[in-house]
């Protein structure tokens, strides 16, 4: 499953790649209008998180999810990650969450999620401040700028308070592509998509990844006029690299494009808006 992926479906928000290590169990709140975000502080509030994953990614996405709880979506990492949540103020339902694994429980679990898609060997030399964001995701009915930018501005400032400097994730798009030509199926759409960003956003050979369930790329028409979805776009404009070719998640039915966000890359504005600096 891809780390960046429901948000694909928010249209505003200027994205920030912001990730940070949560002081555990921090209980540090911030009240963005009508939302509040918080770090779960007990398993209760994860089991929240979860729902409102399984209740996008099985209900909206038609994942193939294991049903280790019922109506939760749950897996091995969840145990090692910090939980950010973000609250409809008046109902106190959860309405955005993303999960971060810093490099000390990625150690404790053997690794990020994102090794099991990649081989991430490239990347070894920044572990020891590289986090990783995942199960993004949020309400459809919440849908709007003003989510997005409580989470990023919450995992921005964890992040500088950890004193870490690199992001990684997956960024899915789906292999039933919804476009302004219509429904393109069969991964043609993430083809496309690849041949555009790896011209202008392709990291340097000593950063990239591999696959280790490749999208035959090679095999599908990559030559379609499409529009990156608005999460990648809005990563790209961040400064964010690819760091190699799509994986192809069968559970999912998506495919899985690498990225890194250092914050060393931020362009000034969005540094002054989610670091103050």
């Amino acid at each position: 499953m891809s780390d960046l992926s429901v948000l694909d479906h928010i249209r505003p928000a200027a994205p920030a790649l912001g990730h940070a290590c949560p002081t555990p169990h921090g209980a540090a709140r911030a009240a963005r209008g009508e939302l509040q975000v918080v770090w779960a502080r007990h398993l209760d509030e994860v089991r929240e998180a979860q729902r409102l994953r399984f209740a996008v990614f099985a209900g909206e996405m038609g994942a193939r999810l294991p049903q280790t709880l019922p109506g939760h979506d749950i897996d091995l990492f969840d145990d090692y990650c910090e939980h950010l949540l973000v609250r409809d103020a008046a109902t106190q339902a959860v309405v955005g969450t993303y999960r971060v694994l810093t490099p000390a429980q990625a150690k404790r679990v053997g690794g990020f999620y994102s090794d099991t898609e990649f081989d991430l060997t490239r990347l070894r030399f920044l572990r020891e401040q590289m986090v990783e964001l995942g199960r993004s995701c949020v309400h459809p009915e919440h849908r709007h700028g003003g989510v997005i930018l409580a989470l990023w501005g919450a995992l921005a400032e964890f992040m500088a308070r950890n004193r870490l400097d690199t992001m990684i994730g997956c960024a899915s798009i789906p292999m039933q592509h919804q476009g302004s030509q219509g429904v393109i199926t069969d991964g043609h759409a993430a083809a496309s998509i690849w041949r555009q960003v790896r011209e202008q956003h392709l990291a340097s050979i000593e950063y990239h990844v591999r696959p280790r369930l490749p999208l035959p790329v090679e095999q599908l028409d990559d030559s379609l006029p499409i529009e990156p979805p608005a999460l990648i776009k809005g990563y790209l404009r961040l400064g964010a690299k690819v760091l190699g070719p799509p994986a192809w998640d069968p559970d999912f039915n998506a495919a899985d494009l690498p990225m890194m966000m250092r914050l060393a890359d931020l362009p000034p504005r969005y540094r002054k808006h989610f670091l103050g600096a």
